[in-house]
């Protein structure tokens, strides 16, 4: 295991799994970065976890044919299917596909930053995670890393830190957000659209993401 200390947070990066016996507590903030957006063709390189306490946890999988193990990561697939851990994601519909299509499980119940932002901040069109912290925490993130290669036997000290930021702000989001979606009266919606996101994941493994199954 390899740690990063950034001024405002810890960075572990463990490869191949989760070690045995880390608890992330009841909610966990999940995020994946992949070799590209297509799950059939671009693989899966780094999981990205945080309780929410200025800690982060990234799993890396290595290629067999460069000396990894491939996908092999029983501790991580435990948490992440756990019925009674909440998984929090910004754009869940993207991370659950890709944890289905190269871990095999589904990771619910799960909640959405992205969605919830979408149903109350409908004053705007920026819905990222940067401009979310931004607008509700007074956090800026660089976004600089978001297109490198994540595939890299080694990662560098700024890809780590970049990968971290995406889960390390989540767990706030979500308190901010909650409250934004009881004021408007669309928490039910909002609890709707996250039980449908893994169906929503696996429509799009098969295909119907365009075109999409619920268009005319």
């Amino acid at each position: 295991m390899d740690t990063l200390f950034l001024s405002a947070a810890t960075v572990h990066l463990h490869r191949h799994d989760l070690p045995a016996g880390l608890d992330l507590g009841p909610v966990v903030a999940v995020d994946t970065e992949t070799m590209g957006l297509n799950p059939h063709r671009d693989r899966l390189c780094l999981v990205q976890l945080s309780a929410g306490d200025g800690t982060a946890h990234l799993v890396q999988f290595v290629p067999a044919a460069l000396g990894g193990r491939g996908y092999d990561a029983p501790n991580l697939k435990r948490l992440l299917a756990d019925p009674a851990r909440l998984k929090l994601f910004h754009f869940a519909r993207f991370d659950l596909a890709v944890l289905r299509h190269f871990l095999g499980v589904d990771a619910a119940p799960c909640w959405c930053t992205k969605i919830a932002a979408k149903l109350t901040r409908t004053f705007t069109d920026r819905h990222g995670l940067k401009d979310l912290c931004r607008d509700l925490l007074g956090i800026e993130l660089s976004k600089q890393q978001q297109s490198s290669d994540w595939g890299a036997v080694e990662l560098s000290p700024d890809q780590l830190a970049y990968a971290a930021s995406d889960v390390l702000h989540l767990h706030a989001l979500k308190t901010r957000l909650e409250g934004l979606l009881a004021r408007e009266g669309r928490l039910d919606l909002a609890e709707a659209c996250f039980r449908f996101l893994p169906a929503r994941a696996a429509l799009d493994l098969l295909g119907y993401e365009e075109p999409d199954l619920f268009a005319h």
